[in-house]
């Protein structure tokens, strides 16, 4: 403002000082003119007697020319130059400062201030300076500049912050394959006694039922007995199959991978958890579209959905449980995705323990009933199949947990 003041200050000054000496030339000649035409006429003869001649003060014959005239006209002209231009010279500076510098100046730079307070507290919202509110003149392309220079950093930034978490994920993984392979090694020497005795079992069962009469088959129900051996049996070799698992998770080996139906692997998976005798108080329904498959390992892919259904079962409270599983097709980057979705009516998950639901040890139950490795082990298989898994609170109450894997080609 000081530099724009001392600008038109300065331009005022010269026209003054350049308009004043011309003015007084014009007049100085114009005198002198008025001088050569009076001198000539006043000695000049005449026959005839004449009144003398006045001009300013004098006569004829003693002219006398006077100068207040010419002065008053150029003390007019300065005074009427110095308003005209203190005039223009006041208009100007106003109009500069009330509109043309508001509107240009003073607000960019008041917007680019407010966009910068923004960035260094960190406000996304608020850092990058709206489009409408960008002139077309050389503020406005700095304007722009920052913008693009904020948005790229903040690429960068998320960028980094991507690279960290799939960094901490995969620490997470190592530390938790160590763990696993360690716990499955302790594992499976009592997996195979109780496996053998449970063959051992199931074959002494089959003959004493063989050597029994009707009438005595009938009393003793062996074969209701027989089969509950041989669910047993497949528990206890399923335990193996996820003891072996745990040691590939360790490894980080390839698992064999196969189109799979997951109608079918959500069924296999509520019987397994439905031996709790709490499953019988819940309705299970099971809304998976038949024709939806997976490209995954079976056993791999089946004990995430038995943590899944049965977290679920535990949260559930009272005799009107509910779990529901649903299917649902996506496209995502051209590609063809199933998204399984496992929801229950249970008391949902605490809101402090949602957005770390599946890091280790992380759990609202510390009791005989969980760990809280189940989710972390779940989502490490659907990691490894490519896909991935979320939880949220639906507004309705309870829980639901999704499992997003490629599609199988049809």
């Amino acid at each position: 403002m000081v530099l724009h003041n001392l600008f038109f200050l300065v331009l005022t000054c010269a026209a003054y000082f350049s308009l004043i000496p011309l003015f007084e030339k014009l007049v100085a000649d114009a005198r002198a003119r008025e001088i050569s035409i009076i001198q000539p006429a006043a000695h000049a003869p005449t026959s005839v007697q004449a009144p003398p001649v006045r001009v300013g003060i004098g006569t004829a014959d003693t002219p006398q020319l006077s100068q207040q005239s010419y002065k008053d006209a150029v003390t007019r002209a300065k005074v009427t130059l110095f308003l005209v231009l203190g005039s223009i010279y006041v208009l100007a500076v106003l109009l500069l400062e009330s509109a043309i510098m508001p509107l240009y100046v003073y607000r960019p730079l008041r917007r680019m201030l407010q966009a910068d307070a923004a960035t260094q507290a960190g406000d996304r919202e608020r850092e990058l300076i709206p489009p409408e509110d960008i002139l077309g003149d050389e503020i406005g392309q700095i304007m722009r500049s920052r913008n693009e220079t904020v948005a790229a950093l903040r690429r960068q930034e998320d960028e980094l912050a991507a690279a960290l978490r799939k960094l901490e994920e995969q620490d997470r993984l190592v530390s938790l394959g160590m763990l696993s392979a360690s716990v499955a090694h302790e594992l499976n020497t009592p997996l195979a006694v109780l496996n053998g005795s449970i063959e051992k079992l199931i074959e002494n069962a089959k003959l004493i039922e063989a050597a029994r009469t009707p009438a005595q088959r009938e009393a003793h129900a062996g074969a209701q007995e027989i089969a509950r051996l041989e669910r047993m049996l497949r528990v206890a070799q399923r335990l193996q199959r996820i003891s072996e698992s745990l040691v590939g998770f360790a490894k980080m080996r390839k698992q064999q991978m196969e189109p799979l139906a997951v109608r079918a692997l959500v069924d296999e998976s509520w019987s397994l958890v439905a031996i709790d005798e709490k499953s019988s108080a819940v309705e299970f329904v099971n809304r998976v579209r038949p024709e939806d498959r997976v490209i995954g390992n079976a056993d791999r892919l089946e004990q995430v959905f038995v943590n899944l259904l049965r977290n679920a079962l535990i949260a559930i409270e009272g005799a009107s449980g509910r779990i529901e599983v649903r299917s649902r097709r996506e496209h995502r980057a051209g590609q063809p995705w199933i998204v399984i979705a496992v929801e229950d009516n249970g008391r949902g998950i605490p809101a402090d323990v949602l957005p770390e639901i599946f890091d280790a040890f992380v759990t609202t139950r510390l009791d005989a009933q969980g760990t809280g490795l189940g989710l972390t082990v779940a989502a490490g298989i659907v990691t490894q199949h490519g896909g991935a898994i979320s939880a949220s609170n639906p507004t309705q109450g309870g829980a639901c947990l999704e499992v997003s894997l490629p599609a199988a080609k049809a």
